[in-house]
């Protein structure tokens, strides 16, 4: 078994594994715990009762976190004309069509999202096999395939937070930044498992939310107790 470094030592001390613990509570051990000398990340993740293989059970959406996620966005726009032109103003990092796609067929993919008119959909749908395991494949239900190519700009660089259920039943998202404070954590870890819980699925049968942790790039996981984070029953 691997010897446990003295920071991580510490930083795990007075958080019990079994315990789960009020989303407060949580937070403010988390926060106090991100110690590196870089601005952790804060993630939640949750596990859930579903099983994503079958498509009555898939789990996706996007969510607006209240606070942004306090990390900077680079945005691709696959469009011609004037709403190319539209994604520029509105602060698009690459804007794009032919070009754009084949440079992403190439590997070159040097954004964070990647947004479509609906109209270059038959160039973006060739590119599913690149842009579809890294979770970038632009989609109506998520809002990132749109003609309003300034409003999903401006939701991707102000903070809006895609998901989407992983094989073995698990969701996680960044919802914030260590250097954030306790209440903004709080508010953007409540508009998170609230979208999560509204994007329940018809096919889940039994629990939907079974365990709730957060966590910070380099620190311990905390888990939470689901009532004082899910306004909904599970």
């Amino acid at each position: 078994m691997a010897k446990l470094g003295k920071r991580t030592k510490t930083a795990r001390e007075g958080i019990d594994p079994k315990t789960q613990y009020g989303l407060d509570d949580a937070v403010k051990m988390v926060k106090e715990r991100a110690t590196a000398k870089f601005d952790e990340t804060i993630e939640v993740s949750m596990n859930l009762g579903v099983d994503p293989r079958h498509a009555d059970q898939m789990v996706r959406g996007v969510v607006s976190l209240p606070n942004g996620t306090g990390r900077s966005v680079r945005v691709a726009v696959f469009a011609k004309g004037d709403k190319a032109d539209e994604a520029k103003a509105a602060g698009a990092d690459i804007v794009g069509a032919e070009e754009l796609a084949e440079a992403v067929q190439k590997g070159e993919i040097n954004f964070d999202r990647c947004i479509a008119t609906p109209d270059m959909m038959p160039i973006v749908g060739r590119l599913g096999k690149v842009l579809g395991p890294r979770g970038m494949m632009p989609n109506p239900r998520v809002g990132t395939v749109t003609p309003d190519v300034t409003k999903a700009v401006n939701d991707a660089k102000g903070g809006a937070v895609e998901f989407r259920v992983e094989k073995a039943g698990i969701i996680h998202a960044g919802v914030g930044k260590a250097s954030f404070s306790e209440s903004q954590l709080l508010e953007n870890v409540k508009a998170f498992t609230d979208a999560v819980m509204k994007a329940k699925p018809v096919g889940a049968k039994g629990t939907y939310v079974k365990k709730v942790a957060l966590t910070s790039t380099m620190g311990p996981g905390v888990r939470l107790d689901l009532s004082s984070v899910l306004s909904a029953d599970a």
